[in-house]
């Protein structure tokens, strides 16, 4: 057994002053003292732009790392529907606390309270920031912000940009992280990949890096690392992330010591355009907004093929308004995500495949016009029709479940620090706010949370409350990662086989899918838990990794990444099998209400499970932070 203690630091006191008493009392670097000190941001999406552009503006040295050729194109552009904040605008009862009982409620109570709590009371600064930002938020014919409902909760709550919500967020914190870049206090370097942690005496002081465009190895040094590189959904290949969104960041972290929360906790997103083939590399995520207007349906009878403008209303079956009426259509996304499942399976699946339902805007067209529809989801509706060339103002949209979103993460404290001195992790890179189950709009709003108003205390207290001696990238430490990397690329180079990279990663993100996917049982788990060995001996076996290293090699990076994802699926599908219960996007077919909801067994499992590596193949071990509940009482989810 090691000999780590997991500290989660929670503050004392009442929960709504924790986080008040907590910023008093955490240490202060002062403005002179700020000057002498550097963090390294890994990341500039919401959480690691925002973080790289508050830390500059403190007066810290920062150097900001990114995987593409800009900040603009991380993966936080993609994010549609909105971002939640307790603004309590339209007056229908919306407060701070129930922001915090959804989210808690809505991640199936396997969330550590304080962290959500903070999360709803730093909502409405947000808000603010991004206002001042000049974010170009949809207003009301008075000129108020404009809110609408997302899945979860009965209230709206959910600012919103049209369906481009986090492409205008991801702008405002560009802006502010170019004026510090133009100020000098924010290095920006473009087309680096993080490829390794670098530890001297235990603390978190550097990183290895590939400059993406040379080849060349890079190393930097600081005197503390803040990694924000979002989520592992790409581990099943077909997902709705982009196709660079990767785990290697964290991983290489895990590995150097880091532990690794809840991998199994996935969320699978109801609302994406169908598979149509092998040639996809990604899915199409339709924003959950849609859910707002958009009834979802499929036929009452199996096997009914009619065009659905042929299928009258009493021989349809809205299913979701059916079994879930207080909230209908805005159930959350797993619920809503395993009810579709059910349908197809029961052979009244849609369209050519049968693995589709309809999203059909028909009543609300005829309730609000044309023109009402165009003005909320515009965009959207011509992105599907890009896609598929059918027009969803005539004809229903079809839609199926993805692997969108992923809860876990590395572990980290309420200071968004992990189990390694110095490493802070932000966003969806951790595993903190969400529990089990992430509603709709509160990526946005953790990545941005985390980014502007925790870490920059978070930080502050770390440097003043540690001897961080002057290091350089001549170190050993440096020295023996950077072979480390080095001897890694030579391995995968040195190959040579027959297999190309994605067929491989196609074939483990069939395994994932079938046997760790919308639903798991034992039999499945340890069917996966056997395959995903066996295809990692055959990646480094069969691989065949064309180029060379020092230059640009595209193939060589999806390589790196593809290998990390065979070492991650392991303690993905074991982290998955150890969890004898069903919560929120973690549904074991053994846990489950006689009306098939997902069971979860309290008195075993409320804790959040971290596992500590021990070497790839080796069974990791697991540590346990137990789940208190001060605020809310545990309780069966209900959404009818």
């Amino acid at each position: 057994m090691s000999g780590i203690q997991l500290d989660a630091k929670i503050p004392a006191g009442p929960m709504a002053e924790k986080w008040d008493r907590h910023k008093f009392e955490m240490k202060l670097v002062n403005p002179a003292n700020k000057r002498k000190y550097t963090v390294i941001v890994v990341g500039t999406g919401l959480a690691g732009g925002a973080a790289a552009a508050a830390l500059g503006e403190l007066g810290y040295n920062v150097i900001n790392l990114c995987i593409q050729d800009s900040p603009r194109r991380a993966h936080s552009i993609a994010a549609q529907g909105g971002i939640n904040a307790a603004k309590n605008y339209q007056n229908d009862g919306d407060s701070v606390y129930r922001l915090f009982y959804d989210t808690i409620k809505g991640g199936d109570y396997r969330a550590r309270e304080a962290n959500v709590y903070r999360l709803a009371q730093l909502s409405v600064n947000i808000i603010d920031q991004c206002v001042a930002q000049g974010v170009p938020f949809a207003r009301e014919y008075g000129g108020l912000l404009d809110n609408r409902s997302f899945g979860g909760a009965q209230v709206s709550r959910t600012f919103y940009a049209r369906g481009q919500t986090g492409q205008q967020l991801l702008l405002g914190a560009y802006q502010s992280l170019m004026r510090q870049v133009q100020a000098k206090k924010v290095r920006l370097l473009a087309r680096r990949e993080m490829l390794d942690l670098v530890l001297v005496d235990g603390q978190a002081r550097g990183i290895i890096v590939r400059n993406l465009v040379t080849g060349r190895i890079e190393r930097y040094a600081g005197d503390a690392v803040v990694l924000a590189t979002g989520g592992y959904g790409t581990a099943y290949y077909l997902s709705t992330n982009a196709v660079n969104s990767n785990v290697t960041a964290a991983w290489r972290a895990h590995k150097r010591g880091a532990l690794f929360a809840n991998p199994c906790f996935t969320q699978i997103h109801p609302t994406c355009i169908p598979v149509t083939g092998t040639h996809q590399s990604k899915l199409t995520l339709m924003s959950e907004s849609l859910r707002n207007d958009g009834r979802v349906w499929v036929p009452r009878m199996k096997g009914d093929q009619r065009p659905p403008e042929d299928i009258p209303e009493d021989e349809r079956d809205y299913f979701l308004e059916r079994k879930y009426p207080s909230f209908g259509n805005l159930v959350p996304r797993d619920v809503a995500s395993r009810n579709v499942k059910q349908v197809c399976d029961e052979g009244r699946g849609v369209g050519k495949t049968g693995l589709a339902v309809y999203l059909d805007f028909k009543d609300a067209i005829a309730r609000l016009g044309v023109e009402v529809i165009k003005e909320k989801y515009g965009n959207l509706f011509q992105m599907y029709q890009k896609i598929t060339d059918e027009d969803p103002y005539h004809t229903p949209m079809r839609i199926y479940p993805a692997i969108h979103y992923t809860m876990g993460g590395l572990w980290v404290d309420y200071n968004l620090m992990s189990n390694l001195p110095g490493l802070h992790v932000l966003g969806e890179a951790n595993f903190s706010d969400h529990g089990a189950n992430r509603l709709g709009a509160s990526a946005l709003m953790q990545g941005l949370a985390d980014g502007y108003f925790i870490i920059p205390y978070a930080i502050s207290d770390y440097l003043a409350s540690h001897s961080l001696p002057k290091i350089t990238t001549d170190h050993d430490a440096f020295n023996e990662a950077a072979d480390a990397v080095q001897k890694r690329i030579n391995t995968l180079l040195s190959v040579r086989g027959t297999r190309t990279i994605r067929s491989i990663h196609r074939e483990l993100g069939a395994i994932l899918w079938d046997d760790v996917g919308m639903s798991r049982s034992e039999a499945s788990l340890k069917r996966a838990l056997e395959k995903i060995p066996k295809l990692r001996e055959t990646f480094w076996h069969e691989v065949s990794v064309p180029g060379t290293p020092d230059n640009l090699n595209q193939s060589l990076e999806y390589a790196g990444r593809v290998g990390d994802y065979l070492e991650f699926a392991e303690v993905l599908a074991l982290d998955a099998l150890h969890r004898r219960e069903s919560c929120g996007g973690h549904f074991r077919e053994e846990s489950q209400t006689p009306d098939g909801e997902a069971l979860r067994n309290d008195e075993h499992y409320a804790y959040v499970a971290a596992w500590e590596f021990k070497g790839v193949g080796q069974p990791p071990e697991l540590h346990k932070e137990p789940l208190t509940f001060e605020e809310v009482h545990l309780s069966q989810r209900s959404y009818t």
